[in-house]
């Protein structure tokens, strides 16, 4: 955890592709929250080995997991933006997910988790965000729920180079952030 006066946030992106709208939100995070808040990007989940259990029990977890499960024990929280896949969370998030959760000491127990999604369609994700809530709630992570943060259509949102240009949208992301701060110390800096 960092000092008392900003918060250590693990992001992961359920994106992997190279121009993606998802990946370009947390890119302008830093310059929408009131810079309280060090963001601290996890691996890739294009990275992460398709979940086996054989694979688990021969050669024990896979590097990037047990690096990104402990910088989410150290964290003060995590950032989760994702797309939605037939009307759910991407296969590699929720792999990655898989994976985390079966560490020791699972690290995502008590954990404050933001969401958010961006999407090429006018729900901005919102199927993806009630799914991966279910998953983390199981996980029995401290889960933020309002002001959500769905954005779409990303096309009209966010420049061709990935800029985030909506002046709503960056509102929205800011208002959440904030909320998400105060959610975050109360529960962790009681």
């Amino acid at each position: 955890m960092t000092s008392k006066l900003k918060l250590d946030i693990v992001t992961l992106c359920g994106s992997v592709r190279k121009d993606s709208y998802n990946a370009a939100l947390l890119r302008a995070l830093p310059n929408l929250s009131a810079g309280d808040i060090v963001f601290r990007e996890g691996p890739s989940v294009a990275d992460i080995p398709i979940y086996d259990g054989d694979l688990e029990r021969i050669t024990g977890f896979p590097a990037a997991i047990v690096t990104l499960a402990n910088l989410i024990r150290e964290s003060d929280g995590v950032l989760i933006v994702s797309p939605e896949y037939n009307y759910s969370v991407p296969g590699g998030l929720k792999n990655l997910l898989d994976w985390v959760s079966r560490t020791p000491n699972q690290p995502f127990a008590g954990k404050p988790v933001l969401i958010q999604s961006v999407s090429g369609g006018a729900l901005g994700g919102a199927r993806m965000q009630y799914h991966l809530r279910q998953i983390m709630v199981f996980l029995n992570a401290r889960v933020f729920t309002r002001p959500e943060v769905m954005v779409g259509p990303a096309g009209v949102k966010f420049t061709t180079e990935g800029e985030l240009i909506d002046a709503p949208t960056r509102d929205a992301v800011r208002a959440q952030l904030s909320e998400f701060t105060a959610f975050v110390r109360d529960i962790v800096r009681p």
